[in-house]
């Protein structure tokens, strides 16, 4: 990669492989190469958080209902989370991360963007790339994918293009050229209804949602038709927000379901799922919350969220669940169907407190203490 004008930034974007899953394969050896899901049970209606990439050839994808993984083939294997959780895996990455350059924005437990502008020259930017997956096989046992662009748009698309295990750096001034082949669905922000309206459409690939016309996109999506196209040509901000300029106002996991549901067993189950991503992007960031959030969308789209305020700022996942549960209960009823179901933790600070051992504690909550619905009737 040549020399560039130096008004051009350069982002990386770092993304563990199928993280939860590879976890699971890193820590049995016997589970290596198998197609395995990470998650709850069937029977207690669970989702999957992550897939293997032998499962991915099965059709096994995150979000997919336990049950319904598990019937696409008998060899795939269900395995449950972590105990002790993530936090310390991803804390030994962003490190590795914050030690090639200070900005670095964390998004979620097993990804982050950096800004690799001022740390080598652009002919040495995929040596680069090289040394940080080096660096984290090393340490972790685990790979990262690294993809590079001018824009966190174009980096986050070369990191999904490149994996597994890849290094994908989009030149400046060829992002047209990489992205228009590209299916829309690879835009971070495109879900299935935005989707299924541009299929109508016939738009299928970046290139071509780049070609669409402006005034139908305006009256199909509103402003954020305008944010569409300007994403499929490679646009948006290459700013960062490292971690310790600013701590985030919230993490937040949310889940469109393939079903409208009222059940609150199905709903409980997909909130233990949610919380096994929150809370691991929580302790990982170093941060601690003092107040529990849901998102909540009925069948007919009305959307509404409903909070409550901690005595005191934790990191514990029995307790936030206990609280994310109460408040789901109060919800039930009514008639009402789900289509969309969120956990999130807001008002957060960093903990000063040492982190915990590598292994200690548990990612689920204390053997015997079952969450409840309070007040739903279920």
């Amino acid at each position: 990669m040549g020399e560039w004008p130096r008004p051009w930034r350069y982002i990386f974007h770092a993304d563990m492989d199928a993280f939860f899953a590879s976890v699971a394969q890193r820590d049995t050896p016997a589970l290596r190469g198998k197609p395995i899901v990470v998650g709850g049970p069937p029977e207690s209606r669970g989702v999957v958080s992550a897939a293997s990439y032998e499962a991915r050839a099965f059709g096994a994808r995150s979000g997919m209902a336990m049950a319904t993984a598990l019937r696409l083939s008998p060899d795939i294997i269900r395995v449950g989370h972590r105990p002790g959780g993530y936090g310390n895996i991803s804390r030994q990455v962003m490190t590795i991360l914050r030690r090639v350059t200070p900005l670095v924005q964390q998004l979620s437990v097993d990804e982050a963007y950096m800004d690799v502008t001022d740390v080598v020259a652009p002919d040495k930017l995929e040596d680069l790339g090289r040394e940080i997956r080096r660096r984290v096989r090393r340490t972790t046992g685990l790979a990262v994918t690294i993809g590079g662009g001018v824009t966190k748009t174009v980096a986050k698309v070369a990191s999904q293009v490149g994996k597994p295990d890849g290094l994908l750096l989009v030149p400046p001034a060829e992002e047209d050229e990489f992205l228009a082949p590209l299916d829309v669905s690879l835009i971070s922000g495109v879900g299935p209804a935005t989707l299924t309206a541009l299929h109508q459409r016939g738009i299928r690939t970046m290139g071509q949602l780049a070609a669409a016309d402006d005034a139908w996109l305006e009256q199909e999506f509103g402003r954020r038709g305008a944010w569409l196209k300007e994403r499929a040509l490679g646009g948006g901000s290459s700013e960062l927000e490292p971690r310790d300029e600013r701590v985030p106002k919230s993490i937040s996991s949310e889940t469109t379901m393939a079903t409208d549901t009222g059940d609150g067993e199905v709903l409980l189950a997909l909130l233990r799922e949610q919380a096994a991503d929150v809370i691991p992007q929580m302790r990982g960031s170093g941060l601690r919350a003092r107040t529990v959030r849901l998102k909540l969308r009925l069948s007919d789209f009305t959307t509404f969220t409903r909070q409550q305020s901690l005595s005191g700022a934790t990191d514990d996942e029995a307790v936030i669940l206990r609280v994310a549960s109460e408040l789901l209960g109060r919800e039930l009823g009514r008639g009402r169907e789900f289509r969309l179901l969120g956990l999130g933790v807001a008002s957060l600070e960093p903990a000063f407190a040492e982190p915990p051992a590598p292994d200690a504690g548990s990612g689920d909550p204390a053997p015997g203490a079952q969450l409840s619905l309070l007040g739903s009737g279920a």
